[in-house]
């Protein structure tokens, strides 16, 4: 998938896994699953130039609150600062 045969920050050895990445735009967030190189040793993870564009797709349609074609999931919540 990505031509790292170790991780570029740590050095250590890399997995492909699929992740859960948390996408912002505006004040709408998605959640979407999708495949990385993760680091057994630090967790970095290393998409795809494939994946990273999808990211920034996702991301413009949530700031333009074009929605409709993804799954609602509930409702967030901000709670301002704590004591």
């Amino acid at each position: 998938m990505i031509p790292f045969s170790q991780c570029p920050i740590c050095g250590g050895e890399v997995d492909e896994r699929v992740v859960e990445k948390l996408l912002r735009g505006g004040v709408n967030t998605a959640v979407v699953n999708a495949r990385a190189e993760v680091c057994l040793r630090c967790g970095e993870r290393l998409y795809s130039q494939k994946t990273v564009r999808e990211f920034e797709l996702i991301r413009a349609k949530l700031e333009r609150q074009e929605v409709t074609e993804f799954q609602p999931m509930g409702q967030s919540f901000q709670v301002e600062k704590l004591a």
